[in-house]
């Protein structure tokens, strides 16, 4: 996070077209034609070598317990696989092997309410007493959640103060009856500026299930893993506890299950470096919802603060003087992951880990390698 990042701008290398499509709702939708431009062999050759001595220097050597891939115009580059998917029995890293996405999962959260939006089932600006009645924070939409600007209170910390929560496995239902009977204090009153708040992607998760008539694991594999390909992604729930996928402490012990474990849609997403990838392109090429419906979740919505840091719907925005980088990082015990989009210069920087490595959030400096022309002013990624 205290990672300097120097990011040069070039110009976007591909052409979209657009065509028109119903939606489910029976509205017409836009929709892109995306063609990458394909990378010449010695390009492709260039970019490599750059990012290997990046990595090595960042990552590479330095105990690196994790996965990382880096595409350009939908081309992989780079990929990387070291150490262990369990260190007692000494299982390796491969390109299968899941990683908690920790807050990389709110990309995933945010991005199916804009798809309930655009298919005319939900308004972002609908209140959420009408998806929970007795929710006792009025003024609070589904668009605050989205932006963070609910001035909600975080589960992960009220809940835990609660003796009763301490030894018992929550879900997202628990979180919400807490809520409603207990009343914890509110952060700050609703739009009043950016907080960021696990709450709010935790109810995000119950509103979906409310809409859909599903399970949020259930809805997320009917409607975007399995759609995308992403044979190797999964939400893990409290149905999932028996079979729970640890990450490790510096001394390699696990880290056990704990109370909060259990609560999804602002974590608990596993994935892999190459179905993140499928994400990524499924966003370029409008596979998942539509390029109006993206630039509305990429807008940045807080100003209270001036600097290049804001946020969308469910993304991390760095806006610079002549390019938007979209992103999320994420931390969860031992997981730490970074997910960067270079637009404009449709690159993707994918590094899961499931060992702490702070170095996984410098690893946005990578983007450097696609820039040839004037250097931006020096930028810290956030967590």
């Amino acid at each position: 996070m205290k990672s300097i990042l120097y990011i040069l701008i070039i110009s976007s290398l591909f052409a979209c077209k657009q065509k028109t499509v119903k939606g489910k709702s029976g509205t017409e939708l836009g929709v892109e034609e995306f063609n990458y431009r394909q990378l010449s062999p010695a390009e492709k050759a260039a970019y490599k070598a750059s990012i290997q001595r990046m990595y090595d220097s960042m990552l590479g050597k330095r105990g690196f317990n994790g996965g990382i891939l880096v595409a350009k115009n939908g081309e992989v580059l780079f990929e990387d696989y070291q150490g262990y998917s369990n260190p007692s029995t000494k299982d390796t890293i491969t390109p299968e092997t899941t990683f908690h996405l920790a807050s990389v999962s709110k990309t995933f959260t945010g991005m199916a309410i804009v798809k309930l939006w655009e298919e005319n089932k939900l308004n972002l600006d609908d209140s959420l007493q009408v998806f929970f009645p007795q929710f006792p924070y009025h003024g609070i939409s589904v668009r605050m959640l989205l932006n963070h600007r609910s001035g909600l209170p975080n589960y992960v910390y009220f809940m835990v103060e609660d003796r009763a929560w301490r030894r018992r496995l929550a879900t997202n239902n628990d979180m919400l009856q807490f809520m409603i009977e207990k009343r914890p204090n509110l952060y700050s009153y609703p739009n009043r500026g950016f907080h960021y708040c696990n709450t709010n992607y935790a109810l995000l998760a119950l509103i979906i299930e409310k809409v859909s008539g599903q399970t949020f694991p259930e809805y997320m594999k009917n409607t975007v893993f399995t759609p995308l390909g992403m044979k190797n992604t999964f939400i893990f729930s409290l149905k999932d506890s028996a079979d729970y996928h640890p990450s490790f402490q510096p001394n390699n012990r696990p880290f056990g299950l704990e109370s909060m474990d259990c609560v999804y849609g602002d974590k608990n997403v596993y994935s892999t470096p190459r179905d993140m990838l499928l994400w990524d392109k499924a966003l370029y090429s409008n596979r998942y919802i539509t390029q109006s419906a993206y630039e509305e979740a990429t807008k940045p919505y807080s100003f209270e603060r001036p600097g290049t840091h804001n946020y969308g719907l469910g993304w991390r925005l760095m806006l610079l003087p002549n390019a938007k980088i979209v992103y999320h990082n994420g931390w969860w015990h031992g997981n730490n992951t970074s997910f960067t989009r270079l637009v404009n210069d449709t690159a993707t920087i994918i590094i899961l880990g499931n060992k702490f490595n702070k170095s996984i959030y410098g690893g946005m400096k990578i983007g450097s390698v696609f820039a040839n022309s004037k250097k931006a002013e020096p930028q810290k990624p956030l967590e």
